[in-house]
């Protein structure tokens, strides 16, 4: 029987632990961001640069040379963008072509291609389409086939990876009306009724593909009960399940092709047998699921900046102000310089976590997470960067430069599309936090006990003890380094003085790490300016090292070598000038005056400052009503053939 939902109250503190559960608690692994966060620059992790098998590369460049024939002539990416869709028949092509099971095993019918071009392949598909990269990548790197890759049943995967491979879509259903990045108030239910079945209620929202979708994997709330333990827990669930009602199709201001979706459930029963791993694992392998998934836009990140980068070259040879391209202009030069440098950083970061991703040797969760948080960043600077250069052509629609006679160039569409990812899989401020809390796992690890206000004085302690000969080893090993010697890491060549740079920041970004635990001790996780900025440095001393290794790597192999040292010398000289500015602001801001501010913005004490406007938006409630029930709305759920 089916329970009326009861959204969770739960404290700040209750919605932390619910988050520290269901985190990865071990490093079995060595991980190359973590240490460079605690000081240590382990260059050894990823110099030089792993590579994928021949065999690997064989069927990858295959399977690109079809998804660019098939994206030239089958995609029509302003279409989309006109009619808010992308026509079925372009979906069916996709799956004829095995676009749908690309991270899928051969023995599945997949084409069990490798972390590195699944992504390459999404860059590329991306660029014709975001709407269909997006499409692509919820099916496979946060819908159905990657939970059941890692936590689901011989039976699970033989019955449903086939289909996913090749016919089905999926998609993955967490977030509520009222729940965001905050779990802990799920109130989605799974009532178990005898034991072969669970019935489950309640509302999702921004159901990405989800109105599509053949399979789900739907996130819902399992009360605790005899002989059930309860807790946030996995289902895959037919989308055509009886109950199931895709009540509104959402639109956005980029990605108009996305069929994202608000989903009522009412009394879906769903078999025993479909549960993804045990009762309360939810959000357990959500998180792991998003380790590897969270490459994906980051990835489609490095397709746009290599598009911007394109468009910008060939515009501003040819524009001409003052006597001369605009591209020699020093203002428009220097955002050229930019597209370029970062793009070729981007795409070291996202290339050289997929192929430790697909080494499995390395913990790779901190550098898939810096992978999305700094591509979404830099991806929508890029973007905001190419429709400055491109002026009042950049502002104006691809379809309106062609009604004038001009080349249909959608700058300001990719500047919408590129929008989202700041928000999607994690927005970056969740990841400015999750990434702090990976970061400095070390020190909670031995002294966490000491600024826990539940724990006993024995247990302070203790963990008084534990610190004190952990930070004797560890504080004297951030005095000095390789990056104090003029001729380490000389086999760079003229790289090797920001190699140098990168090992002495990381020690100095422990120690600020280290004071700041110090003075702020329990306080710290409150300090969330504080952590961000902590987290941007490391995420460019990651690009920087990821750069400089993959232009050594070019170098080494004769393949446009001189030309990625150029560029990686370049991002490094853009990326230290970011750093320092970083590391002055860690001291040096207005985060208590802007505490103060918004203080007396919710006070109401700025009304007046409001005044001499309309607001133009209807009245209505900000979060829409989720009470569980039957659907009094029309399914617009629809079947791609």
């Amino acid at each position: 029987m089916s329970a009326p939902t009861q959204r969770p109250k739960v404290t700040e503190r209750e919605a932390r632990q619910v988050a520290e559960a269901a985190r990865e608690q071990d490093w079995r692994r060595p991980s190359f961001a973590k240490e460079l966060f605690l000081g240590r620059f382990r260059l050894d992790l990823i110099h030089p640069h792993p590579l994928p098998s021949e065999e690997d590369v064989r069927r990858g460049e295959a399977f690109l040379a079809k998804l660019r024939a098939f994206c030239e002539t089958r995609i029509d990416g302003r279409l989309i963008e006109r009619e808010a869709r992308i026509p079925d028949e372009v979906v069916t092509g996709l799956k004829e072509l095995g676009a749908f099971g690309m991270k899928i095993d051969t023995k599945y019918g997949g084409l069990g291609l490798t972390q590195v071009y699944y992504n390459r392949a999404l860059a590329l598909v991306g660029s014709a389409s975001p709407a269909i990269g997006a499409l692509l990548s919820a099916h496979q790197s946060i819908g159905v086939p990657q939970p059941l890759k890692i936590f689901g049943t011989q039976e699970q995967r033989d019955t449903y990876l086939p289909r996913l491979a090749r016919t089905d879509i999926s998609a993955f259903l967490l977030t509520e009306p009222d729940v965001g990045s905050d779990p802990a108030r799920l109130a989605t239910t799974a009532v178990p009724d005898g034991d072969d079945t669970y019935v489950i209620d309640g509302v999702k929202l921004w159901t990405t593909n989800g109105v599509v979708a053949d399979l789900l994997v739907v996130m819902a709330r399992v009360p605790k009960s005899e002989g059930h333990r309860g807790g946030i827990t996995a289902f895959v669930v037919e989308a055509d399940s009886p109950g199931i009602t895709v009540e509104h199709r959402n639109a956005f201001m980029g990605l108009r092709g996305l069929e994202n979706g608000l989903t009522r459930f009412h009394g879906v029963r769903v078999p025993a047998a479909n549960r993804i791993g045990p009762e309360g694992a939810g959000l357990k392998i959500a998180l792991t699921t998003l380790n590897t998934g969270r490459l994906s836009l980051p990835a489609m990140c490095v397709g746009a900046g290599k598009w911007a980068l394109k468009i910008a070259r060939e515009w501003s040879a040819v524009r001409e102000q003052w006597g001369k391209p605009v591209a020699l202009h020093e203002a428009v030069g220097t955002k050229i310089s930019f597209i370029a440098a970062t793009t070729f950083a981007l795409e070291a970061v996202v290339d050289l976590s997929s192929q430790m991703a697909d080494e499995d040797r390395n913990d790779i969760r901190i550098e898939a997470a810096l992978a999305k948080l700094y591509g979404s960043e830099m991806g929508c600077l890029i973007a905001d960067e190419l429709v400055q250069i491109r002026g009042g052509r950049g502002y104006e629609t691809a379809d309106s430069l062609a009604a004038r006679g001009e080349r249909a160039v959608p700058a300001e569409q990719l500047l919408r599309d590129l929008r989202i990812n700041r928000i999607f899989e994690g927005s970056t401020e969740i990841m400015h936090l999750l990434i702090a809390r990976e970061a400095v796992d070390a020190h909670l690890a031995v002294a966490g006990d000491i600024i826990d206000p539940e724990k006993s004085l024995g247990d302070k302690a203790k963990a008084g003890a534990r610190a004190g000969g952990f930070y004797a080893r560890w504080l004297p090993k951030l005095v000095a380094g390789p990056g104090q010697l003029p001729n380490a890491y000389a086999e760079f060549g003229a790289l090797a003085t920001h190699l140098r740079y990168v090992e002495r920041t990381s020690r100095k970004l422990a120690r600020s790490t280290f004071y700041a635990m110090s003075r702020w001790q329990g306080r710290m996780e409150l300090k969330q300016a504080f952590l961000g900025r902590i987290v941007d440095i490391g995420a460019e001393l990651f690009a920087m090292s990821a750069a400089c290794v993959r232009a050594e790597l070019m170098r080494s192999t004769g393949d446009h070598g001189r030309e990625a040292h150029a560029l990686a010398d370049a991002f490094c000289r853009q990326s230290r000038l970011r750093v320092e500015e970083l590391f002055g602001r860690l001291w040096a801001n207005t985060d208590d005056v802007d505490r103060r501010v918004v203080d007396g913005v919710l006070a109401g004490r700025f009304d007046w400052l409001e005044a001499g406007v309309v607001d133009p938006s209807d009245d209505g409630p900000w979060i829409a009503d989720a009470t569980p029930g039957p659907s009094a709305q029309e399914n617009v759920h629809r079947t791609i053939p």
